[in-house]
């Protein structure tokens, strides 16, 4: 063999061998894509993050621009070949504020393992080059959520308007659990805050945030800035997404399964209990007062007749006066809180006063 055919020979073998490892290292990325359990969950097709065909709606500006070779061995769209590091790796090169973000206290795991986990390096037909829209792709993974929302008659309209799932919550990371964009408290009364909101049946909700600020007396729950305490924060079965039973009639047969909700805190047998001496100051001596409202066959009075759920002026969340009818007329209460009990004139009945003690 001479010297030139032995050379040629040599450089052959070669470049068969780095043809073959690079053709190795695109099938085998390309079948990384193809298993991915992130992909598989969401019941993505294989090859999703090639570059999308058509008009997309989002584009990473260096595959706009041809320069491939930024994140592939070759400048060649054509023939890529491999990435030149891990995807993570090449993503914060560029997006340097992210490796700070994602040392917050709480961190997305998709966002720790790989950004293609959920954007499409190239291009894609969602905002953000998202590989799907927000909601499916939240739920795609959060399975127990979509399950929820799926089965839930009362929607809760922030998983369903605008941003949707990132209008509470970062997809990345944040210093509140859940991944939430503000602390709980904060982030219902940032939208629960206008007089304009209306619920899931249409009718007026109450500007929350005003109404807190006007009434000092908070409910325990509110005390504790816990909404999530009574409400399911992605939608439930309950009107006003209760997180329990809870008559929404002024009238209601008493049961202790309606009122679960109450009794997650409250003792039942304070209302149940016709005679006591401690269960409750709302007495007339021994007389449960509460037993009386609550008991009485058909017109049973639940906790909203003389309650406000959220706050007050009074101690004991005691209303002012409650809508009668659907005509806007608040029938007051005129509630009087004496020393041994108190008294409400011109209400549902004429002036009655009770004694829960002895003026000493």
């Amino acid at each position: 063999m001479s010297a030139i055919r032995y050379i040629f020979s040599v450089s052959l073998a070669w470049a068969v061998a780095i043809s073959t490892v690079l053709f190795a290292q695109t099938v085998q990325a390309q079948a990384d894509i193809r298993v991915s359990p992130t992909f598989a969950a969401r019941g993505l097709p294989a090859g999703v993050l090639a570059p999308m065909t058509g008009k997309p709606v989002s584009a990473h500006a260096p595959f706009e621009a041809g320069e491939c070779n930024l994140c592939h061995v070759n400048k060649d769209p054509k023939q890529p070949g491999p990435l030149i590091k891990p995807v993570t790796q090449l993503c914060m090169g560029c997006h340097e504020e992210f490796p700070s973000k994602l040392k917050l206290a709480h961190a997305h795991p998709p966002a720790q393992t790989a950004c293609t986990n959920c954007h499409n390096p190239h291009n894609a037909n969602y905002p953000k080059m998202l590989l799907q829209e927000t909601g499916q792709l939240c739920t795609g993974c959060h399975k127990k959520i979509a399950e929820g929302l799926a089965s839930a008659s009362v929607p809760h309209k922030a998983l369903t308007s605008g941003a949707k799932c990132l209008n509470c919550h970062n997809p990345h990371a944040s210093e509140v659990e859940s991944l939430l964009v503000q602390l709980p408290f904060d982030l219902c009364l940032s939208c629960h805050n206008v007089d304009t909101m209306v619920g899931a049946d249409g009718k007026k909700l109450q500007n929350m945030k005003a109404w807190l600020d006007n009434n000092p007396d908070w409910h325990g729950p509110i005390k504790h800035k816990d909404c999530v305490a009574c409400h399911q924060p992605h939608g439930g079965n309950q009107f006003r997404m209760l997180d329990g039973n809870y008559p929404k009639e002024f009238y209601a047969h008493y049961d202790p399964a309606a009122y679960d909700l109450c009794f997650t805190c409250h003792k039942e047998k304070a209302f149940s209990t016709a005679q006591t001496n401690k269960l409750t100051r709302f007495r007339n001596g021994e007389k449960n007062l509460h037993f009386v409202h609550l008991q009485q066959p058909g017109r049973g009075r639940t906790c909203r007749a003389c309650h406000e759920v959220h706050a007050s002026k009074q101690a004991k969340h005691i209303r002012e006066g409650v809508p009668y009818g659907s005509g806007g007329w608040v029938l007051k209460l005129n509630y009087q809180k004496t020393s041994t009990g108190g008294s409400c004139a011109k209400t549902c009945h004429q002036e009655r006063s009770y004694e829960h003690s002895k003026a000493p």
